[in-house]
């Protein structure tokens, strides 16, 4: 479940059953399947799931002792036509999840209690739908996601569409969201935001689009675009959703604060840092009225990021130290919101030229994530992990952030949810590897980055382009050029839609792709390329830039060589590569618009 703005308080995992008559079309946290939801971030990146508990096993279908039920006999398809059975069986599994029996007993009687319901027909679909419902949550409770798909499809699909009444509005409702959910905890984020919006659309038709509840719903759905990075998009719906609160909620609200946080988080995404002080300042105001001294704190560290990106490098020390004051004094001193502000700070430091500094500060934030408070959840110190990861290699400790980054990716790897995330650690580590000469090893690491990227429907965003070419880039030292052209067509396609023919990104693909087809003896297609390359370079940067002067000697070279002999050796890539690795090497500038951070 998306979850960026307000950090949940984690209840313990139950299913609850609406009750009879109950015709509300309620908000999204009253009807969501026992999915944690995700930890709120400083940053746009996909946030953290909530980890099931340790002791929770990996099941396949049929793997569990509620997935072995005996077949059904004569006498008990007999006894489903009962009409009173259906109801009985789903009480039954309400209660015995209620008195901690354990799920595979409810589960076998909201199984049965499903194909009871079948059994009575179009009479019955509210029941039947409710029925799925508490399935699908049971398999979720048993991290049997998989499962829980197609029960929930059934749930959906079991509501009829024309003139719904409001119970079934409420049923297709929260039929649509859980399975928005379940598809989330699979990584599937593009089903999930489809689900979500089937969802919101049919309760505005139920409720009009200016009700309190729907702004719940907008605001649920805007976190979700979020973590896509559809920024555009989030940006709509939290408007609308500030806008309802302003207008069914008193001046200053909870939930005023709360839609501002998360506008502040798209505007800063945007980079447009003072639209995203002016809201974190209303939001401090708004928690500062209603007495919330720990949300205060947390905005006041947004405060210090978003001051910290504007260069206002005092403020942002005063805002993380007014934080760490606080945490300390309610939380303690070893909690992980202590070692959060400690990191915020490292990175302060080392960005200011003060490296002894921040060393000091992440060595005391990794002394809290090595010895966490009980309760302290694997996603909070993973996410530590990987940002003192960041600073380390910034200071050109490449070995230690690798071992953080390891240590990050064994606590979310098996985590439900955490794909998209645990792809972006794979792939900072195969750019890593790839600075280090370890290209096996980096192309390893984008090989699985990709394939988590294309399973959670990230392989249309800018990101999943810049980490195919990445793997291209890896694949060139390897000596694999076919799939470098494939995987450099792949990158070129996603950058030409997402950031358009004349972005940076796009223009170092096109030129890794022509010194690809070079070296396949493609010369006419190579010099087609860093023509364009050479005139859009020329027109942004000045004929005089270093960059289009290389672009130049390389388009010269190509023309030559095509004129005097058309059938020449493929040559090495060496020479023509434009790998940002070398200039790194060199130490003349960064990777120029085609990767990570270095």
């Amino acid at each position: 479940m998306p979850g960026l703005v307000a950090r949940p308080n984690g209840p313990p995992l139950r299913i609850t059953v609406p009750n009879d008559g109950d015709t509300q079309i309620r908000r999204p946290g009253d009807v969501r399947s026992p999915i944690p939801k995700k930890f709120s971030t400083p940053s746009p990146s996909p946030s953290f799931r909530a980890r099931p508990s340790p002791d929770r096993k990996k099941r396949t279908p049929g793997s569990s002792s509620a997935g072995k039920q005996r077949p059904p006999t004569a006498t008990d398809e007999a006894a489903l036509d009962n009409p009173d059975l259906g109801p009985f069986l789903l009480k039954l599994a309400r209660d015995t999840i209620a008195s901690g029996e354990g799920p595979a007993k409810a589960l076998e009687y909201a199984l049965r209690a499903s194909r009871a319901f079948e059994r009575l027909g179009d009479g019955a679909a509210l029941e039947l739908a409710m029925s799925l419902h508490v399935t699908a949550a049971i398999y979720c409770s048993l991290g049997r996601y998989e499962e829980a798909v197609p029960v929930l499809e059934r749930a959906v699909a079991a509501v009829p569409e024309a003139g719904r009444a409001a119970e079934h509005a409420l049923a297709a409702f929260s039929g649509y969201m859980q399975l928005g959910d379940t598809h989330s905890m699979l990584g599937r984020l593009d089903q999930s935001i489809d689900c979500y919006t089937k969802g919101l659309q049919i309760q505005m038709e139920a409720l009009g689009e200016g009700d309190p509840r729907v702004a719940e719903t907008c605001r649920y759905l805007a976190e979700a675009h979020v973590q896509v990075m559809q920024f555009d998009e989030a940006e709509k719906l939290c408007c609308k959703t500030l806008d309802i609160h302003r207008e069914h909620s008193p001046p200053a609200s909870l939930e005023e604060a709360a839609d501002r946080r998360l506008m502040a988080l798209i505007y800063e995404a945007k980079g447009d840092f003072d639209a995203a002080l002016e809201h974190l300042v209303l939001a401090s105001m708004a928690m500062i009225a209603n007495g919330q001294e720990i949300e205060v704190a947390a905005i006041d560290v947004s405060i210090g990021n978003t001051y910290l990106s504007l260069g206002r490098f005092d403020e942002a020390v005063f805002s993380y130290q007014k934080a760490l004051t606080v945490f300390k004094s309610i939380k303690g001193d070893n909690h992980t919101s202590v070692a959060s502000v400690f990191v915020r700070l490292a990175d302060l430091y080392y960005k200011t030229g003060k490296f002894r500094e921040s060393k000091s500060y992440c060595e005391n934030a990794l002394r809290i994530y090595a010895k966490p408070v009980p309760g302290t959840s694997p996603e909070d110190i993973a996410g530590g992990l990987m940002e003192i990861s960041a600073i380390y290699e910034a200071m050109n400790e490449p070995d230690e952030a690798l071992k953080l980054l390891q240590k990050a990716l064994m606590l979310l790897e098996d985590s439900p949810g955490q794909w998209s995330t645990v792809a972006g650690i794979e792939a900072q580590m195969g750019v890593m590897y790839y600075m280090a000469g370890r290209y096996g090893e980096s192309w390893s690491s984008f090989e699985s980055a990709v394939a988590k990227l294309r399973a959670s429907g990230e392989k249309k965003s800018a990101f999943f382009g810049i980490v195919v070419n990445q793997m291209g880039l890896a694949c060139v030292q390897l000596f694999k050029i076919n799939e470098a052209a494939e995987l450099f067509e792949e990158a070129r396609a996603i950058l030409e839609q997402e950031s358009g023919s004349s972005h940076p990104d796009t223009l170092g693909v096109y030129s890794n792709l022509a010194a690809t087809y070079d070296a396949l003896g493609r010369a006419e297609n190579a010099i087609e390329i860093l023509e364009y390359v050479l005139k859009v370079r020329e027109e942004k940067l000045g004929t005089a830039n270093p960059d289009v002067e290389d672009e130049r000697k390389r388009l010269a070279e190509l023309l030559k060589e095509a004129g005097r002999v058309r059938n020449r050796e493929p040559k090495s890539l060496e020479n023509l590569m434009v790998t940002n690795s070398q200039r790194v090497k060199e130490g003349t500038k960064r990777w120029s618009g085609l990767g990570f951070k270095t």
